[in-house]
């Protein structure tokens, strides 16, 4: 039996991180075409409201 030198296991975690951006990028991207689309933000409502218009009133003078 020969001597078993111990195992290193050397592991790079760039790959995390280059997931990382990838998401954000596609999350940032998601976010512009949505607030483009009109989905978020900049919506333009118009709220119009008649009042009834008064009419045989004088003003009250002492």
């Amino acid at each position: 039996m020969r001597d078993r030198e111990p195992t290193v296991i050397n592991r790079d975690s760039g790959g995390g991180w280059a997931v990382a951006a990838i998401l954000l990028i596609v999350v940032i991207a998601g976010g512009f075409i949505l607030y483009a689309s009109g989905y978020l933000g900049d919506r333009d409502v118009n709220i119009d409201v008649s009042l009834p218009k008064v009419e045989g009133l004088e003003p009250v003078t002492k």
